[in-house]
């Protein structure tokens, strides 16, 4: 297995590139099933997670053609679509469960498995069940997963218990093909839901207040939508980990291609910090404070600081100059990785499942890991480019799962890490 092998304590600088944002692109794929036609989507980040979800659209029937290097046609191949999941593909990752809505509309069942992802605590996917159920779908769960049957979906009502933007984006994207009106309330806010809703509607979909907590959706009755072209946002929580590392270690690191108004509230955080941060329209400039300042961080839904930001943040706090409280607010299991940064030298008192007492600053010595889920994964990258000495980080699939040819575009700055 490949590994990641970090020479720590080097100063950053130079400019660094934004790719396309995972989670608009995992939502595009299964949205080309909406399509009778093909889907051309540009910007796409080469990643694990766009990999299998590749796999898994050829297993229901669809073929993708890389045209050029970031840009991925989708083509209709079969009239009849494949609606049992390959369980190799879905028990890996979770947002496998976003083709179902699409399959079950245009196909009335689809079987699929328990949907895997990061390891973070508990990720129910109750949501899709209820609204799935409520639109009119039969559910029998066994051993092997779920089968799921609708001779006919129909628009509903339906408010979501707690904010959801998978849930959000899946129960959309099945009500775009359904009979009627459905009413979302509670909604997820995220840009990435407001950029699958944008390129539904260019295709014939009629959704409105993607963006707001009530989105409107009337369904096209089994229609499928034509095909067209998206380009791929910029990844503002890739963006959102370069920042916090150039916050770390750098000098006038410039970080381009991406969209800053999507990070207001973490860049709010690293200059309450002291980073010396400016900003344009599609770029950042970060340089380190001489004196890191104690931050406390609670995690919140879009707009609020993302869960994602948690765990790399939570090693700029280790530096700072006092104490500072982290609360994690979404998942009861993402602190889990602090114990393999109490290991490194770090002080940090973990509360409960929720909450913890960062004590800074904390000399952070190298150390050996394994990479727990993707952004705990990246959190041990900035970790080891930190601390002094060599450091080696095992099952990096989880970092390459969302972030395209890390190592090789780290070196650009200077860090010295190198894949084997």
């Amino acid at each position: 297995m490949s590994h990641f092998i970090v020479h720590g304590g080097k100063p950053l600088s130079g400019e660094i590139s934004v790719g396309g944002a995972k989670n608009h692109a995992i939502k595009m794929l299964p949205a080309a099933l909406l399509c009778k036609e093909s889907v051309l989507l540009t910007h796409m980040p080469v990643i694990e997670d766009v990999a299998r979800l590749r796999d898994l659209l050829s297993s229901v029937g669809y073929e993708t053609i890389d045209t050029k290097p970031g840009s991925v046609r989708v083509i209709p191949s079969v009239r009849s679509l494949g609606t049992d999941l390959p369980r190799s593909i879905a028990e890996r990752i979770r947002t496998s469960i976003l083709f179902v809505g699409p399959l079950l509309a245009r196909e009335g069942r689809v079987c699929f498995p328990h949907p895997g992802g990061c390891v973070i605590g508990r990720r129910p996917i109750d949501v899709f069940l209820d609204g799935w159920r409520t639109m009119g779908a039969v559910i029998r769960e066994n051993t092997a997963g779920f089968d799921i049957r609708a001779r006919e979906l129909r628009g509903i009502d339906y408010t979501f218990r707690l904010v959801s933007h998978t849930g959000t984006e899946g129960l959309m994207m099945t009500a775009v093909l359904a009979k009627g009106r459905t009413i979302l309330r509670n909604a997820a806010l995220e840009p990435e839901v407001v950029a699958l809703a944008n390129f539904l509607n260019a295709r014939g979909a009629r959704i409105q207040g993607a963006g707001t907590p009530l989105i409107s959706i009337e369904g096209t009755g089994g229609t499928l939508l034509k095909g067209g072209t998206c380009q791929i946002m910029p990844d503002r929580l890739e963006a959102g980990s370069f920042a916090i590392l150039a916050a770390l270690l750098g000098k006038d690191v410039k970080i381009t291609h991406c969209d800053p108004s999507h990070m207001e509230v973490l860049l709010a955080h690293l200059r309450s910090a002291g980073a010396d941060i400016t900003q344009g329209k599609d770029w950042l400039s970060v340089t380190r404070a001489a004196k890191i300042q104690p931050v406390n961080v609670r995690t919140h839904e879009y707009p609020g600081f993302a869960t994602d930001y948690q765990a790399p943040f939570t090693v700029l706090l280790t530096q700072a100059h006092g104490q500072s409280m982290v609360f994690e607010t979404i998942f009861e299991g993402r602190l889990s990785y602090m114990e393999d940064l109490n290991r490194m030298g770090a002080h940090i008192t973990q509360c409960d499942l929720h909450r913890a007492i960062v004590h800074g600053p904390a000399k952070l010595r190298s150390r050996d890991f394994e990479s727990p889920d993707l952004r705990a994964g990246m959190a041990f990258v900035i970790a080891a480019l930190v601390a002094r000495g060599v450091s080696r980080i095992g099952n990096i699939y989880q970092i390459d799962r969302g972030y395209e040819k890390l190592d090789e575009r780290l070196r650009v700055l200077g860090a010295d890490i190198k894949r084997e």
